[in-house]
C-alpha cells in the first residue's frame, strides 16, 4: 500500500498489475493524495483503515482470488458516501452489467486508460464525493433535530397523560420519572425515515402515548384495589411487589432498581415499539405514590438506582417542564 506519511488517503486504487498502479499514481496523485492496493482483501483492510477520508474507489475487475465488484459491493454496504468506480482491459460485460444494476459503481472505466479522461473522471468523482459527504451531514443533522423532537414530544404526552390521571396540572411524579431516566441515561429514538414520513411518526406516537395511558391506567386501578391508599408503611412493599423481579428491598427501607434501563423505556424506543407492562407499572407506581401524598427519590448506585420514600416533589410547572424538555433534547 502506498500512503504518504503527510497525507491521508482521498483515493483508493486496487490492481494487482504494477504498471497500472504505477501509472495511476502519476496521472492522479496530483489531484488527492492516493492509497493503493493489490488485491481485494487488502482493499476491504484499506477501505476499512481510511473510510473516513477516503472519498472515491477505484477497482480493477480481474485479480487473484476474487473479482473487484466484490469489493465495490463491499464498500457500497458499510460507506455508501464513497464513490466507486470499475475499471478492466477485459470486455467482461455481464459483470459489468451486474454491477451497475445493482448500483455498486458509479463509473466504468476501461483500460488502457487516456490520461485526460481518467483525470476528468476522478475530477468529477470527487466533486460527487463532496457533494454526497456534505449532502449525509445535513441529512444527520436534520435527523438530529426530529430525534429530539420526537424526545419532547414523548415528555409533553407524559405530562399529559399523568395530569389526566391525576386530574392535576401539577403533575410531580413526572420530576421522579425524568430524574430516574436522567441517572440511566437517555438515547435519543432514532426513527426509521427511510420506512415512515413525519405524519406517519406523529400517528405511531400518539398511538404509543395511548396505549401507554391506558396501560397506566388499568395498573393503578389494580394497585388501588389490591392495596389501598399509599402510605409511608405499605409503599416500599407495594412498590417492590408491583415491580417484580427488576426490584429489591434493601433492608434500609428503601428499594434497589436492578433494570434500570427499562425505565428509560418509553422515552428511547422506536416508535412502533409496544409498551411494556413493567414500564406502564414503573408509571403507575409513581401515579399511586403521588395519590397517596408520597414522592420517590432515586439515586444512582453500584448496581443499579436506589429508591426511597420522599416527601412528593415540587408539582411540575411550565418552566420546569421546559427545562427538561431542553435536557433531553
Amino acid at each position: 500500500m502506498s500512503d504518504p506519511d503527510s497525507t491521508v488517503p482521498v483515493i483508493l486504487f486496487v490492481d494487482d498489475e504494477a504498471t497500472a498502479v504505477k501509472y495511476f499514481q502519476r496521472a492522479i496523485g496530483s489531484l488527492a493524495p492516493v492509497a493503493t492496493a493489490g488485491s481485494v482483501e487488502e482493499g476491504k483492510r484499506v477501505l476499512d483503515l481510511h473510510a473516513d477520508s477516503l472519498r472515491v474507489l477505484v477497482s480493477d475487475q480481474r485479480m487473484p482470488g476474487a473479482y473487484g465488484n466484490e469489493l465495490l459491493e463491499y464498500a457500497k454496504q458499510r460507506y455508501p458516501d464513497i464513490v466507486r468506480i470499475l475499471t478492466t482491459a477485459y470486455s467482461e460485460i455481464e459483470q459489468t452489467v451486474e454491477a451497475v444494476n445493482q448500483g455498486h459503481i458509479y463509473r466504468y472505466l476501461q483500460k488502457p486508460w487516456e490520461i485526460t479522461a481518467l483525470r476528468m473522471e476522478l475530477k468529477q468523482a470527487l466533486e460527487v464525493a463532496n457533494l454526497r459527504r456534505d449532502h449525509a451531514q445535513l441529512l444527520r443533522e436534520k435527523m438530529m433535530v426530529r430525534q429530539n423532537q420526537v424526545t419532547a414530544t414523548r415528555i409533553g404526552a407524559l405530562h399529559a397523560c399523568c395530569a389526566t390521571l391525576l386530574g392535576s396540572d401539577g403533575v410531580a411524579l413526572l420530576e421522579t420519572y425524568l430524574a430516574a431516566a436522567r441517572c440511566v441515561g437517555v438515547c435519543a429514538p432514532q426513527p426509521d425515515w427511510l420506512a415512515m414520513d413525519f405524519a406517519d411518526l406523529a400517528s405511531a406516537e400518539a398511538h404509543r402515548s395511548g396505549a401507554l395511558g391506558r396501560a397506566a391506567a388499568a395498573e393503578l386501578e389494580a394497585m388501588a384495589g389490591r392495596c389501598g391508599a399509599a402510605d409511608a408503611h405499605n409503599a416500599m412493599a407495594v412498590l417492590v411487589e408491583t415491580l417484580g423481579e427488576s426490584v429489591q428491598a434493601d433492608g434500609d427501607g428503601g428499594a434497589l432498581l436492578v433494570d434500570p434501563k427499562s425505565l428509560t423505556e418509553y422515552l428511547e424506543s422506536p416508535s412502533q415499539a409496544p409498551v411494556s407492562v413493567a414500564h406502564a407499572r414503573w408509571l403507575a407506581c409513581l401515579l399511586w405514590l403521588e395519590r397517596g401524598g408520597l414522592g420517590l427519590a432515586v439515586a444512582p448506585a453500584e448496581a443499579g438506582l436506589r429508591c426511597t420514600l420522599s416527601a412528593p416533589p415540587t408539582p411540575m410547572s411550565v418552566e420546569r417542564l421546559a427545562t427538561w424538555i431542553e435536557h433531553f433534547s
